[in-house]
């Protein structure tokens, strides 16, 4: 596994693609939504969310910076997709 942080500014788009990994990630700060596998969410600090590999993802509807761990498993190959 592998473990980094992801940011998305408050109004800025998300344009990461599918990863090969799982991904888990843990909302630090900030607020948006996240829409994943037809499914949307709205994520607030604290939350944690799972996408698995190869799945469509996306943060939105910033209202706030987002700051985001993001745990990899296994470790992140950089195939698939850009981490962020």
């Amino acid at each position: 596994m592998s473990v980094g942080t992801y940011r998305v500014p408050a109004t800025g788009t998300d344009d990461q693609d599918p990863h090969a990994e799982d991904e888990l990630y843990v909302v630090m700060a900030g607020r948006g939504r996240l829409t994943a596998g037809g499914e949307t969410v709205a994520v607030v600090p604290g939350d944690v969310v799972f996408v698995p590999a190869g799945e469509v993802h996306r943060f939105h509807d910033v209202t706030e910076d987002l700051s985001l761990l993001v745990v990899f498993a296994p470790a992140y190959s950089g195939d698939g997709g850009d981490a962020g």
